[in-house]
């Protein structure tokens, strides 16, 4: 039985929210770059095992400097997302990654020359908004701390747009299990060094639990892909939105987080605009 393309989005949205909870329960034991580098060191022994069960096509040269140029720039984004999920509530941290499509259409404008017309500019004074209500609290001391990790949010929702971008480029012409193979491999190589440096003694439960967010991982973004490539993007998107109901749980269960009603007064807000910049 082949299922509906909105419930791959949905299962593949709620497995990547699952493996952000065990990295982000692994960061409270280990130096931060060790996590980081062990959720990609698994990710890339699921994504070799999906390589050699559908046997793509060996990439050109074309696509193996497209997928090369992606890796500094997922480093850099989840690096950033990992480090705000460390340090804020789960949910706040996702909300705060629900700007990243109204970034993909400032970059559009910015570097693709696309015109800069009203639905953008309606986008992000809606994300504007959405975020200053998510961070007052923070601003006035009301809510612990934590200055940096939404910093981390911004910087890796425009990361992310901008990988998304380049991700256009070579989506069309390259098979999935290979661009998952590059975007796992790729950070865990240049993750090496650092993670080696910083190396403490893992567990038979931290392996295990690192092996989970490999295959969560490897499992959610091959859902997406075939959920994408079954159905329009603009059907889809929407479905993205449904993590906020995901880290909202399992922050709840698994850290005891209760976020301010601020988060979903301005996740309200973000969403209104990521969905309004998505409209044709």
């Amino acid at each position: 039985m082949t299922l509906p393309a909105p419930l791959l989005a949905v299962l593949g949205i709620a497995l990547l929210t699952g493996m952000d909870a065990v990295v982000k329960g692994q960061m409270q034991q280990h130096p931060f770059i060790v996590a980081l580098f062990m959720r990609f060191a698994a990710g890339s022994v699921f994504a070799l095992a999906a390589v050699a069960i559908t046997r793509p096509p060996a990439p050109t040269r074309a696509s193996v400097m497209g997928n090369l140029a992606r890796v500094p720039v997922v480093v850099m984004t989840a690096g950033s997302f990992f480090y705000s999920v460390s340090v804020l509530p789960l949910a706040e941290a996702l909300t705060l990654s629900f700007l990243a499509p109204v970034f993909v259409a400032l970059m559009g404008t910015l570097m693709l020359g696309e015109r800069l017309d009203r639905r953008i500019l309606q986008a992000l004074g809606c994300g504007l908004a959405g975020m200053l209500v998510m961070v007052w609290p923070r601003l006035q001391g009301e809510v612990s701390g934590a200055g940096l990790g939404v910093a981390a949010a911004l910087f890796s929702a425009v990361t992310y747009a901008f990988n998304l971008v380049l991700l256009r480029r070579i989506a069309l012409r390259e098979r999935p299990a290979v661009i998952v193979l590059f975007q796992n491999a790729g950070p865990a190589l240049c993750l090496a060094i650092p993670a080696f440096l910083y190396a403490v003694p893992l567990s038979g439960a931290d392996l295990v639990a690192y092996a989970l967010a490999g295959a969560l991982g490897v499992a959610g973004h091959f859902l997406l892909t075939t959920a994408f490539a079954r159905a329009p993007a603009s059907r889809l998107a929407p479905i993205e939105y449904t993590a906020l109901i995901w880290a909202s749980l399992l922050g709840w269960l698994l850290f005891a987080e209760v976020p301010p009603w601020t988060t979903y007064a301005g996740a309200v807000l973000i969403v209104a605009g990521a969905v309004a910049v998505s409209r044709r």
